[in-house]
Parts: structure tokens; C-alpha cells; sequence
């Protein structure tokens, strides 16, 4: 699948701009993950961006999120590779994770909020944000509070949070125009 197809599809089963934002967030970070990993960068992209596809359909039911993207996924031609990532990233569904690409994906999905609100924190300049200042951000529960600190550091045995923080803040710099950001 190319992610010009993985676009169209995330637009046309979601369509809160908020939900698009963080998908292509989610996107990014897995990119710069995989090419730091030396794992497939444009498949973990595509995870990162359908991820949450089902998310309008299942209207917060966190018991069928996952379950729902596996089978839009799937009924759409998706290779089962990706759906399947997909269908296990649900963390209140799932949590036996092993494989890179679910450990990336967990990490990734919750700091993509951390640092878009460091950045908007810094006027929406995603050029300000540093590790230093995600770091220092990460330590301050009241700042993003809805941001599962815990699903970040499931990311450490593959690789430590500081380069973590500068490969998601890389990623997000790499897709800034999907974000609105400077």
C-alpha cells in the first residue's frame, strides 16, 4: 500500500480533523522510528497513519477500537502485516507487546500529543521543541495529562527516550503541513 492510498482511506472512514492530525503525528514518529531501527519505514508509516481508523465508527467504544480498523482494513485490501498491528494496538484490549512495530506504535501514538503540546506550548513552532524540553515536559503530569506516560516508555528496550524524543520530534517536523504547524 502507498500512502497516498492510506490518505484516502484514513479520510474517508474519519473525519474529525483532530483525529487526522494525530494520525499523521502517529505517522511521522513511526517513519522516523523504523528508518532509526532499520525496519521498514513506509510500512510502519502506513500503520501509523491507519491506526486509528475506526476510531469515528466505534464512537469511543474502546471494546471494538482495533477490532473494527482490522476489518475496515482488511475488507479495503490491506495487507494482513498492517492490519493486524492495527487490530493489536487497542493497549485496553491488548497488552503483550513484543514486535518493534507495537512498541513503536504504542510510544508514538501517546508522545505525538506530548510534543504537539510542547509545540503549541512554543506558538505552534515545532522548530523550539528540543528532547530537553519533552523531557522536561514528560515529568510534569498536569502537562498533557492525557498523554500515557507509561505507553512512551514501552519504547526502551528498543531505544532510549531522549533519541526517542528526537526521532518523534524529527518525524513530526517531517510532516508539518499534515499538522498546521510551523
Amino acid at each position: 500500500m502507498e500512502r497516498d492510498e492510506a490518505v484516502a482511506l484514513l479520510r474517508r472512514y474519519v473525519a474529525s480533523p483532530s483525529h487526522i492530525v494525530h494520525s499523521h503525528a502517529t505517522a511521522g514518529i513511526m517513519r522516523k522510528v523504523a528508518e532509526h531501527l532499520g525496519e521498514d519505514a513506509a510500512t510502519w508509516e502506513i500503520i501509523g497513519l491507519l491506526h486509528d481508523i475506526d476510531y469515528d465508527l466505534v464512537g469511543g467504544d474502546m471494546d471494538r477500537h482495533g477490532v473494527e480498523g482490522y476489518r475496515i482494513l482488511r475488507d479495503n485490501g490491506v495487507p494482513e502485516e498492517i492490519a493486524d498491528v492495527v487490530r493489536r494496538h487497542n493497549h485496553m484490549l491488548t497488552s503483550d507487546y513484543e514486535r518493534p512495530v507495537e512498541l513503536a506504535l504504542q510510544a508514538a501514538d501517546s508522545v505525538s500529543g506530548l510534543i504537539l503540546a510542547c509545540a503549541l506550548v512554543k506558538g505552534g513552532a515545532l522548530d523550539e521543541v528540543t528532547p530537553r524540553t519533552v523531557k522536561k515536559k514528560f515529568k510534569e503530569k498536569a502537562f498533557a495529562a492525557g498523554c500515557e506516560r507509561e505507553r512512551i516508555r514501552l519504547i526502551e528496550p528498543l531505544v532510549d527516550l531522549e533519541t526517542f524524543y528526537g526521532l518523534a520530534i524529527e518525524g513530526l517536523k517531517d510532516v508539518r503541513g499534515d499538522l498546521g504547524l510551523a
